[in-house]
This record gives C-alpha cells, structure tokens and sequence, in this order.
C-alpha cells in the first residue's frame, strides 16, 4: 500500500490508523531517512492507543517501551547500534517473545539477529511531506 502524507498531522493520521490494523503482537520493521516520520508515525500509533505522555525516539537509549490500554509497544531505534550482537546485550529477543507491537528503526543495523517482520514501512521525504509504503 501507497500513501502520499501531506504534513506531519498526515503521518501521525497514517500511525493512529495502524492501531485499529496491526495485530496484538507482531514486528514492523520503520525505514526511512532522519527526519523522515518514523517516531512520528509511532506517535500517531500510541496517541490513538490513548497514550498522553511525550512520545520521543529512541536514539540514546535504543528502546522505549509503552503499556497504553492493556497493550504493550515496544519502540526501538538502532541508527546509534555499533554492532547487532549488541541487541542481545538488550534483551531484544525477551521483547519478540511477548505479546506486543514492536517498532523497530533503523532494522538494517540489526541484520542477522532480527526476525523477518511482520510488515515493513518505508517513509521517503518528498519536501515537507513524505510517501509512505507499507508492505
């Protein structure tokens, strides 16, 4: 699926409309540029979820986890990740083997620990709005 996001609001729309589709549990695997929507796609997510609190990336300290509603989601950026068996050192196969919705930016710094997701999300910047595609 194809999606042109006109403005940010757009994008976090386009996040609020995953939470009615994703399942309880399952891995989605964010790509795109810096700057390109990632965290605020997963805020527009966790907004429609009812969360209220401040929604920030990941980047320092790789993972943020979230329980809104009796679910749990799992927020990981790996653009700071040195090496992937660093995810072990995380627990990041604990956090698969819950019942969550795990996003995950950056997953190419994880190649050969990660598992094959179940979709994939690619936000390219087109000047202030962005294309989205979701596989």
């Amino acid at each position: 699926m194809k999606k042109f996001l006109i403005d940010t609001e757009a994008t976090e729309q386009f996040g609020a409309e995953l939470w009615q589709q994703l399942p309880i549990k399952c891995l989605v695997f964010l790509n795109g540029d810096l700057g390109a929507g990632k965290t605020t796609l997963v805020r527009g997510f966790l907004r429609a979820a009812g969360y209220t609190g401040t929604v920030k990336s990941p980047t320092y300290n790789l993972v943020e986890e979230y329980n809104v509603n009796g679910r749990k989601v799992v927020h990981f950026d790996l653009y700071r990740l040195v090496d992937p068996e660093e995810l072990d050192l995380i627990g990041i196969r604990d956090y698969f083997a819950q019942e969550c919705v795990c996003f995950i930016e950056w997953p190419d710094k994880g190649e050969g620990f990660l598992p094959v997701p179940d979709a994939v999300i690619n936000l390219t910047v087109d000047g202030l709005s962005r294309l989205v595609n979701m596989q």
